[in-house]
């Protein structure tokens, strides 16, 4: 699986060091708050709710260098247009990487 990365973060800080922890502020506040959404939502089988979520959570992939996790990810939410969870396993098994990475840095 791949790992996330600050170089997406670095390139538009443009060396600007409070603008680069802001970002990772607001990663780490939203994204723990939006994965519990996303597992009572779908637990639910809230399809259209848990889509916005995925789609969410899809841009913070993006910012953190997850790029093939990003895809899959796309995949996935418009999976959930179409009442599917094909991707969903990937999906899940991508976010604690992602709290895990924040954790840390």
């Amino acid at each position: 699986m791949e790992q996330p990365n600050l170089s997406y973060i670095i390139a538009l800080s443009k060396g600007d060091n409070e603008f680069k922890k802001q970002v990772i502020v607001v990663l780490k506040e939203e994204l723990s708050g939006e994965i519990e959404n996303y597992f009572l939502h779908i637990k639910n089988r809230e399809f259209k709710k848990t889509k916005e979520i995925v789609h969410r959570i899809k841009h913070k992939m993006s910012i953190l260098g997850l790029e093939k996790s990003y895809k899959i990810t796309n995949d996935f939410e418009n999976n959930l247009a179409d009442n599917s969870i094909e991707n969903k396993e990937y999906f899940e098994n991508v976010l604690p990487v992602m709290l895990d990475f924040l954790k840390e840095i």
